[in-house]
């Protein structure tokens, strides 16, 4: 088997796990061992993996780590496993950033089964950063989180290489959030730097005010240009898809409900697999469903009034009232389809 297949496999017992392994104890005999597993180690090999691992840490004494990994002799993992009922974004997880310093680790590792956080000291050395520099979910990854998920394979280990795209991964998080934010609202100095290329007057305040609805509408656009080649190659490069069918025998799924469900398949392109996107279409409107579960909802479209409007559902499951007047308008409710769709991944 592949190491594509061996995590296929892990995320199936993840799935099945979820419902059941709510202590800290059952998440790591059912997820966190195997994931060690995956990545190459001998789970019953003390020379390889240490559970409960204890060291002295300053005034603590006696705390453990729940796993310390050895590659080569030297421990270049700590683990430290929550709950798959504890969201990684609320875990407390003091004793990582504790152990770190004191085992010479090189990577730190947090995860309740289904997320799994990395560490490193990019900021001061010996020292466990505060933010992860790559985050892996079972539920949710593609062909790129896999390479780097790869790269902590103990056959294929080098501190080197995982540093090195640990920093690059760094900075693309910063040229992200830099890019989201110049999306949602170009400020006054990126307008003018972008107009200079093209502007050949004199960059007034006036003429960067006029700018700025500009650049935001070139942002949409390129968007919708790239996820609409996102979304050909997703469909097998433009070959013709069968759309998922419909419980209602009688309910037809008009061209208009068909664009728009591409449309937000395309958008979900970039938070998760597009393949999780589902169509169910009944009598008053067509819903759109994350896993093909109604209680996943992210949109209801409402097309066969006299005015169409969609309804996009936040984490909350409550709903919100867009009116659009052409398909194409459902790109301008990107953030708000994005937001409910990471919702259901996170």
């Amino acid at each position: 088997m592949t190491f594509k297949d061996d995590v296929a496999d892990l995320a199936k017992r993840a799935i099945s796990a979820q419902a059941i392994a709510q202590t800290e104890e059952a998440t790591k005999n059912a997820i966190v061992m195997p994931f060690l597993r995956v990545l190459g180690f001998d789970v019953f090999d003390p020379t390889q993996v240490i559970p409960e691992y204890v060291a002295d840490v300053g005034l603590k004494k006696g705390e453990k780590i729940d796993y310390a990994i050895k590659i080569g002799g030297q421990i270049e993992y700590l683990v430290e496993a929550k709950s798959v009922s504890v969201s990684l974004r609320d875990a407390q997880y003091s004793q990582l950033f504790r152990y770190y310093h004191a085992c010479d680790a090189n990577i730190g590792i947090l995860t309740n089964g289904l997320q799994i956080w990395f560490f490193a000291d990019l900021e001061a050395p010996n020292k466990m950063d505060a933010n992860p520099f790559f985050k892996f979910d079972l539920l949710s990854y593609d062909d790129n989180d896999l390479r780097e998920l790869e790269k902590f394979h103990k056959n294929t280990f080098s501190i080197e290489n995982i540093k090195a795209a640990a920093s690059s991964l760094k900075y693309l998080r910063g040229a992200m959030a830099f890019i989201e934010k110049q999306w949602a609202s170009p400020d006054e100095e990126f307008v003018r730097m972008v107009a200079r290329d093209f502007y050949e007057g004199q960059l007034r305040s006036s003429v960067v005010e006029t700018m700025k609805p500009i650049v935001k509408r070139a942002f949409d656009d390129l968007f919708r240009q790239r996820a609409l080649k996102r979304i050909d190659v997703a469909f097998d490069g433009g070959k013709e898809e069968k759309l998922p069918e419909v419980n209602e025998a009688k309910v037809e799924t008009t061209e208009e409900e068909k664009q728009a469900f591409m449309i937000v398949r395309a958008i979900a392109a970039e938070v998760a697999p597009v393949s999780r996107i589902f169509l169910r279409d009944a009598q008053s409107y067509c819903a759109i469903l994350f896993d093909d579960n109604n209680r996943k909802p992210i949109a209801r479209l409402h097309f066969n009034g006299k005015g169409k409007f969609v309804t996009i559902f936040g984490a909350d499951k409550e709903g919100v009232r867009h009116d659009i007047v052409e398909i194409e308008d459902l790109y301008q409710l990107r953030q708000h389809i994005g937001a409910t769709i990471r919702s259901y991944v996170a």
